[in-house]
């Protein structure tokens, strides 16, 4: 059977902003779905311990009166989140992540923070990750489509409902079904045994951000496009 008609580990995260190095976590969801079985899903809003600027409440909805009257200790949500996503890859089960680069290097950097043992850690190291990002996918299988590559046009694209976009827990499941998409309309790719699939995406990333530097830079703009997927090395900046 094709990993997309296996189990999948849906994740995603809404945060104070988007600087993967000093930016929090406010709201995450995992929904381990898939193979025929009821989904299990989980969803947590955090006390980030900083500000919410008002940028990011207007994409999410969460104030920072709302997330410290309600919200968690983002040390135990940090590693309940881990452990949960720990647990699925170590039984090979691939987290599902549009845009991985992002959610999985805020989530590093929290565990780090917060004295949590990081994911890449307890799977083992970054071999023993299995990573599928929608976003990277769609860019390689489809590269000469015009538009948007967001979520929500992605969504739209491959008829994916996408009620409650911004999210976490709709994110999440919406991530899921474009990478069930995908994988229905591309032979190649749901052929791809998912240890080989993730290592091409790690290269695949890596061209997507030279191709895109290039396009600024015939602009007249020098952007740094980060290379690395799914997990920037700590102490590298992620391009907004």
């Amino acid at each position: 059977m094709s990993w997309h008609a296996r189990r999948l580990a849906a994740f995603d995260i809404e945060t104070t902003g988007v600087d993967c190095e000093h930016d929090r976590i406010v709201t995450a969801a995992v929904s381990v779905v898939g193979d025929a079985q009821p989904a299990e899903s989980r969803a947590w809003l955090a006390d980030p311990g900083i500000e919410i600027p008002a940028g990011a409440t207007a994409v999410h909805g969460i104030t920072t009166e709302h997330a410290r009257r309600l919200g968690g200790d983002p040390a135990a949500i940090v590693e309940d989140i881990t452990g949960l996503l720990a647990e699925q890859l170590l039984h090979g089960v691939p987290v599902i992540a549009f845009n991985a680069r992002f959610d999985l290097t805020i989530l590093d950097r929290e565990a780090r923070r917060h004295g949590v043992r990081p994911l890449i850690d307890r799977v083992g190291g970054s071999a023993r990750l299995l990573v599928v990002d929608p976003f990277v996918l769609d860019k390689r299988f489809d590269r000469y489509r015009r538009g948007k590559r967001t979520l929500g046009a992605v969504c739209a694209h491959y008829r994916v409902p996408l009620d409650d976009a911004h999210a976490a827990g709709a994110d999440a499941l919406a991530a899921a079904r474009v990478a069930w998409r995908l994988g229905q309309a591309f032979a190649e790719l749901r052929e791809t045994e998912l240890a080989v699939l993730h290592g091409q995406q790690i290269v695949w990333a890596a061209e997507q951000a030279v191709s895109l530097r290039e396009y600024f830079a015939a602009q007249g703009r020098d952007e740094h496009i980060e290379p690395a997927w799914p997990v920037i090395p700590a102490g590298a900046a992620l391009a907004a």
